[in-house]
């Protein structure tokens, strides 16, 4: 007699694991092209950008491999510990000898020579606490009352984000937010009352910093400041003009030769589009959009809203980045410093991920 297969022998979605993979080998690739000439000039190490990002994949392959084993359902247990971690990390980054400040903004913690991003783990931490409130009780969400908790913990985390100062990151926390709970059954009338005053309160944010508001000058003419605000976007608009159909080939970017500032992190999209022009561009999209429907079709198959909420709310992140990011690169909203997921130089970031897609893998266990 056959005995049935364990929880744990069960395979998921291997579809999904291999194109994150795949998406994260490619990353490698493209951080070398667009960053050796600036590695080689500042480092002496045309492999520098690389060898970090290297170890953030061994690293998150490490992280994928025990959330894809170990059981999703145990995650409710460390929901509330990850919402207290998150708010106190993001504080540290405040903190004298532990904050580190890079280009006026203090985003990381750093001890000695390891550096880590709060705010990539807040996201992670909103995700869970959200999933394991709404799934206690679905209920909760019919009323505004019952919705409160997840807006004051979102609100708070966006408050120590914004402070640091990251508003590209707060307002992909408010997206993500916003799309959690109406996900989870909110009512479009309290959705309302939800996104309107965001909207307003994310005008009055620009108009409060004068950098903010240098960067909007620069999204609606950025040619009347090319050396200053607006030449990050000019330099973007000519890469991915540059690259036409077919773009100028591996490798060979003009734009990363000191020409385009943060070519391997917020900005690789314009290097991937320089080199592989646009039928390489849809090919990578056709890439980011599979594992956003994987994603999707994996939500669509769990028997319980935690599971639900857990597996949209790792696929809302990263499409809302994805989009978030393609956007600004092409600049159609203003230019903000966000990476592309999985693709992107930072070790925080794909470590996260990769995780999270391992979370995502293991819910997809469950249904086979």
């Amino acid at each position: 007699m056959l005995k049935p297969r364990t929880r744990d022998k069960r395979i998921g979605d291997i579809y999904l694991l291999a194109a994150v993979v795949l998406l994260s080998v490619l990353g490698c690739v493209f951080i070398y092209s667009a960053s050796n000439y600036s590695a080689e000039s500042t480092y002496g190490d045309g492999f520098y950008f690389v060898k970090k990002q290297a170890i953030g994949i061994a690293l998150g392959i490490c992280a994928m491999l025990f959330t894809a084993n170990f059981p999703y359902e145990k995650l409710k247990k460390f929901a509330w510990f990850f919402a207290v971690l998150a708010p106190v990390l993001l504080a540290l980054v405040f903190v004298p000898f532990l904050g580190v400040e890079n280009y006026g903004a203090k985003r990381w913690i750093g001890i000695g020579s390891l550096t880590v991003q709060p705010s990539e783990i807040a996201k992670f931490s909103f995700i869970l606490f959200t999933a394991a409130y709404i799934g206690k009780k679905p209920e909760r969400t019919r009323t505004f009352k019952g919705i409160l908790p997840v807006l004051g913990y979102g609100a708070l985390l966006c408050v120590l984000i914004i402070l640091e100062p990251n508003m590209s990151i707060t307002a992909v926390m408010g997206m993500l937010m916003i799309a959690m709970l109406f996900a989870g059954g909110m009512k479009i009338r309290h959705f309302a009352c939800i996104v309107l005053p965001a909207l307003a309160l994310g005008v009055a944010l620009i108009f409060a910093e004068p950098y903010r508001l240098s960067r909007l000058s620069a999204f609606l003419n950025p040619w009347a400041s090319p050396k200053g605000e607006g030449y990050q976007l000019i330099q973007s608009l000519y890469a991915l003009g540059s690259g036409g159909w077919f773009g100028v080939g591996l490798f060979n970017s003009r734009q990363k030769y000191a020409f385009l500032p943060f070519s391997e992190s917020d900005f690789i999209l314009s290097v991937i589009g320089e080199e592989t022009g646009f039928v390489g561009l849809l090919a990578f999209f056709a890439l980011l959009g599979f594992i956003v429907y994987r994603g999707i079709r994996i939500a669509a198959k769990t028997k319980d809203v935690f599971a639900y909420l857990l597996a949209l709310g790792i696929t809302f992140i990263f499409g809302i980045q994805v989009l978030v990011n393609a956007l600004v690169v092409t600049g159609c909203i203003p230019p903000t410093g966000l990476p592309l997921p999985l693709v992107s130089s930072g070790n925080t970031s794909i470590i996260i991920f990769l995780a999270e897609f391992g979370v995502l893998y293991n819910i997809s266990k469950e249904q086979n």
